[in-house]
């Protein structure tokens, strides 16, 4: 059986670990790092991670070598979910087709009736697909964390904390299935650090880890082949995790199900709850809207349907824990390889020919007519060793001593066939003499090493980067070359070591790969090279290049600059940077949401922080410019807890931490700040120290303040801002809470309303709850200048928005869908283009860019018509329908929850389906009776302002608010650009399947026969005609000068 193992990614800026697939025909092993990333890389490079069923984590438990955990586990689950769904299917089919003509046609009735079923209903799954995580102290703390926000069926999830003690002289393996066996190794550093300093919140006692926890007493434990390398716990410590991994088991294999709701009495519901009765009459159930329990009123003696509460939001508060400071690694083999079978040896012991063979063959005893039983070896001649590697994570110097001493280098029952050593090493452990010694030592295995010392940092994102170099010709000011460097200053031949162990080892690279059977190879010819930007830049379409040039020519214009300066737009420079402009999850072309605000004299503001937020933020800064933005970020602000929206938070906040106090900062206790101190003065404790506002739900905020037990990132610096939303048309009426100590800019105390003026930057900050999940929110934040920024997050065309942004600078608001997919958004909770532009009208925005595209828009967004003039405002009613009982990510849940059996009703929905375009209702779409009024209101009677101009955003954009305007210009160019630019990652491209460039361009044309729309072709006059013609002549001129712009742009990145 063929296996080998691959690297996924090296260090980079945005792969920020070591990634491995093992691969075998039945399954697949991910080993090493699953950082932020990571399955934004696999999807670059085409692998497939629908066969994993087992993640083995190296190194610490830190959110630098786990941040991408809870993203892949999500892809994962919904992976394997569809996946078992068609392999179900595809069995039911060849059934089918064994069955006689008769039966045929009796089971494809059956079939059909089964297929509606499984769209509605569980899946016809024969076995549900299990994940294993195998990891080190915490990891199941980690992901209990996100209990809040993480919701899916069918997937069982365990997680393996490997402690390990070798007290019976014996080396089993620690791990073993069919394919490979695997030993563990737990390293402590030779200095242990003291994780009591920094973290909050802090363990009430000490853990112990010094002998074994009996299989047996662990009911959580996952079955199967097991870790028997088990610590054996304090009784307080075995409930807590237990109670962990109960938080885990409900998060991935619940039968708790959102459109179950159950009859209770009215009296003895506990609120917060959405209530629902049955409507006598018609016999449907409505929402209840009677008098509540914990109000004023009396209650009425009747009975109402509930839902059960989320076993997961049951838990309040997770028990802390500590950081630990060991790093794990591991030793992987293949199983042994049986000798061939010697067919004369089996008859000369009486062995009959036929089954009895394959018996032996397969490693199983036979016992022959005469009663003698003949065992395999008999038969077989010498086997040989399965192939095998270690895996090694060295996060510092302090814990090579350790390793290198380690027993299983020596021991031929572990090392036996292994035959190479991947380094996963941090910053200048390379350099360590221990290490180069034991390199030395062990010169007969193969030593690869990971590590940003040895890796370059090239572009690791190819198809992203490409099409960032693309639209940097096109506009090169609001486009920056992703910054990156492939030359690297450690190499084997100038290592500082020895001459004896000189090129005793090699860098990895990206697809470089190991076979380990049937033997141990080294293969290169799998190495991803480096994205050739020459080549992106000799195949960019000529036409685009003429349009760009043209248009450029024209904004270079005196009349246009003129133009540019009469704006009068409030903090002109303020800069807008897109760090990631998809929905959902991330793709090769879009990163999940994120956006910084720079503003001059105020600082910088991160408005949501999906996972790779710091990795993209490194592609658009040197590490001078990134570090200059860390130091002024002033807050960050998340919108809601769906993942897509803030799983790069703690990377962000880490690196905050460490650029204004340094990574070794340690902070002595009469300067520290307590609580008490900060109840009784809120205001003065924003001041003494620098600190970074963390505005959002409370939910958020207690995700960071239960992971910042598993380590210090940074948790004590931050102010952790709940927020309410704003009462209906009183946006200063929006309130918020600093660990119980109410805060704002609007309060009755001035001194605390000037301290948050003070540490934030900001003169105000209005917030309201958007039609979307439990918690959702937009934002609007005020400026002394009078530049106001807006932000929708998530959400339908919102009116509580509207108002809250009423006279905002800049409106930027999610567009997921174009026109056409409007009932899509409906359903989904989100906003199509015009609809978004439809809120920037309502609200009298002077710019409004959009963002947030669904991923099947992968390189350009649909861009027809983009006229808000009729779309309609809805009134927040997802924050009601959504209990505050139930997981976030409930993915599965239909819009109505309906009791047990009861089939939902399309008709009875609760949710009034509001159409940008009231002509284009159907009669299915009506609102039934019973369903809650939303107040709808038309924006095409407020008329925009003139001066409104909207920008579409991509990945790496940064444009300044007095740009904005020129984004329109350049739109013609972009489309050219889609319609004709080449793929690098080798999608298939059907030839019936209409590109967005070309039936941008097909609208584009039928909408100028009936007047144009706003972002359609440039209308142009006389003069600018002729400016355009000029620019094209002069572009014929400078053409050559293009050509060597792919030198110069690897020669930047190399410089960089």
């Amino acid at each position: 059986m063929k296996s080998q193992i691959q690297f996924l990614t090296t260090p980079t800026v945005d792969t920020p670990g070591t990634s491995l697939l093992l691969h075998f025909d039945s399954k697949r092993y991910i080993i090493g790092n699953v950082h932020e990333g990571s399955q934004r890389s696999a999807l670059q490079r085409g692998k497939k991670l629908n066969r994993i069923t087992d993640i083995f984590l190296t190194g610490k438990t830190e959110w630098k070598n786990t941040g991408g955990l809870i993203g892949m586990i999500l892809t994962l689950a919904d992976s394997l979910r569809s996946s078992a769904v068609a392999i179900a299917e595809s069995r039911q089919t060849a059934k089918l087709k064994q069955q006689s003509h008769e039966s045929l046609a009796q089971f494809a009735s059956k079939d059909k009736a089964d297929g509606r079923k499984s769209m509605h209903g569980e899946p016809p799954v024969l076995a549900k697909p299990t994940l294993t995580i195998h990891g080190n102290r915490n990891v199941t703390h980690t992901l209990a964390t996100a209990r809040r926000f993480v919701f899916r069926k069918g997937m069982p999830v365990d997680v393996d904390e490997i402690q390990e003690d070798n007290e019976d002289g014996e080396w089993h393996p620690t791990w073993s299935d069919e394919n490979i066996r695997v030993w563990a190794m737990s390293i402590e550093p030779s200095r242990p650090a003291d994780t009591s300093i920094q973290s909050r919140p802090q363990s009430p006692q000490k853990r112990s880890f010094d002998a074994f926890l009996d299989q047996d007493t662990n009911p959580a434990a996952p079955t199967g082949a097991k870790l028997h390398l088990r610590a054996k716990l304090t009784e307080q410590e075995l409930h807590d995790q237990q109670l962990r991994r109960g938080v885990i088991s409900d998060m991935f294999d619940s039968d708790w199900r959102l459109d179950a709701l159950f009859e209770t009495p009215l009296d003895e519901v506990k609120m917060p709850a959405t209530l629902f009765v049955r409507n006598q009459e018609t016999r449907k159930v409505e929402r209840y809207s009677g008098p509540m329990p914990g109000g004023t009123q009396p209650l009425p003696k009747i009975n109402v349907l509930v839902r059960r509460p989320w076993p997961g939001a049951l838990i309040a508060h997770l028990p802390p824990t500590k950081p630990s400071s060991t790093a794990l690694s591991y030793i992987i083999r293949n199983h042994p390889q049986r000798g061939k079978f010697l067919p004369q040896k089996a008859i000369a012991l009486g062995v009959p020919k036929g089954r009895s063979f394959s018996e032996l063959t397969l490693g199983q005893p036979v016992t022959t007519q005469d009663g003698r039983i003949v065992l395999p070896e008999q038969v077989l001649g010498p086997g040989k060793p399965g192939g095998g590697l270690a895996v090694v994570d060295i996060p510092t110097d302090d814990y090579v001593a350790n390793l290198v001493s380690r027993a299983e280098w020596k021991e031929p029952t572990v090392m036996e066939g292994v035959e190479a050593v991947v380094w996963i090493l941090g910053p200048g452990v390379i350099q360590n003499q221990k290490l180069q010694d034991f390199m030395a030592e062990f010169s007969h295995l193969k030593h690869i090493v990971s590590s940003e010392d040895c890796c370059p940092n090239y572009l690791s994102l190819d198809s992203a980067a490409a099409a960032a170099i693309r639209l940097h010709l096109i506009d090169p000011d609001r486009y920056p070359v992703p910054t990156h460097n492939n030359q690297v200053t450690l190499r084997p031949d100038n290592a500082p070591h020895d001459d004896s162990v000189s090129n005793q080892w090699i860098a990895a690279t990206r697809g470089l790969q190991i076979q380990l059977s049937p033997s141990v190879v080294l293969q290169e010819d799998f190495i991803v090279s480096s994205l050739d930007t020459t080549k992106v830049l000799e195949e960019m379409p000529k036409d685009a290049l003429y349009l760009a040039k043209a248009i450029k020519h024209e904004i270079a214009s005196q009349r246009f600059q003129r133009e540019l300066k009469a704006q009068d737009l409030p903090s002109p420079e303020a800069e807008i940077v897109f760090l990631g402009t998809g929905s959902a999850l991330p793709s090769k072309y879009r990163n999940v949401s994120g956006t910084l605000l720079r503003v001059p004299g105020s600082g910088s503001y991160l408005f949501d922080c999906g996972e790779n937020t710091l990795g993209q933020l490194s592609r658009i800064y040197t590490k001078e410019g990134l570090l200059e933005v860390l130091r002024d970020l002033k807050m960050i602000w998340i919108s809601h807890l769906h993942a897509d929206h803030h799983l790069g938070t703690t990377s962000v906040i880490k690196a905050w931490y460490e650029s204004v106090y340094g990574e070794d900062y340690f902070e002595p206790e009469s300067t520290k700040l307590f609580l008490t101190d900060q109840l009784l003065d809120p205001g003065k404790h924003m001041l003494v120290q620098k600190r970074l506002f963390v505005v959002s739900d409370e939910a958020m905020n207690r995700w960071l303040e239960e992971y910042a037990s598993v380590e210090d990132f940074g948790f004590d610096k931050l102010v952790t801002l709940n927020v309410w939303a704003a009462q209906p048309g009183r946006p200063g009426t929006t309130r918020m809470e600093w660990n119980g100590a109410s805060v704002g800019f609007n309060t009755i105390h001035p001194k605390l309303n000037q301290a948050m003026r003070t540490a934030t930057g900001l003169t105000d900050l209005a917030a309201a709850n958007v039609p979307h999940c439990h918690g959702s929110k937009g934002v609007s934040v005020t400026f002394p200048t009078g530049f106001k920024f807006t932000y929708s997050g998530d959400c339908r065309p919102s009116r509580a928005l509207a108002e809250i942004g009423k006279g905002s600078t800049v409106l930027l608001h999610e567009a997921t869908f174009d026109d056409e997919l409007r009932g899509d958004a409906q359903a989904k909770l989100h906003s199509t283009i015009s609809e978004a532009i439809g809120v920037g009208i309502a609200m009298g925005a002077r710019r409004v860019l959009l963002t947030h595209f669904s991923q099947r828009y992968q390189k350009l967004p649909v861009m027809e018509g983009l006229d808000g003039q009729r779309t309609v405002l809805e009134d927040e009613t997802a924050e009601a329908e959504q209990d505050h009982m139930a997981p976030i990510d409930a993915e599965e849940a239909p819009r109505r929850p309906t009791p047990v059996g009861e089939m939902v009703e399309e008709e009875n929905s609760l949710d009034d389906p509001l159409l940008t375009n009231p002509l284009q209702r159907s009669t299915s779409q009506s609102r039934s009776p019973g369903s809650p009024r939303i107040s709808k209101v038309i924006s095409d009677r407020h008329k925009p302002q003139n001066d409104m101009k909207v920008g579409v955003a991509f990945d790496y954009m940064r444009v300044k608010v007095k740009e904005i305007a020129l984004l329109e210009k350049f739109t013609p160019a972009l489309l050219k650009l889609y319609d004709q630019s080449p793929e690098y990652d080798g999608d298939a491209k059907s030839d019936d399947v209409e590109s967005a460039g070309a039936r941008n361009e097909r609208l584009n044309r039928e909408k100028t026969k009936i007047g144009g729309g706003r972002m359609g072709r440039v209308k142009q006059s006389d003069e600018e005609r002729a400016d355009v013609r000029k620019g094209v002549s002069l572009f014929d001129d400078q053409e050559e000068g293009e050509k060597g712009k792919g030198d110069a742009i690897s020669a930047r990145g190399n410089a960089v």
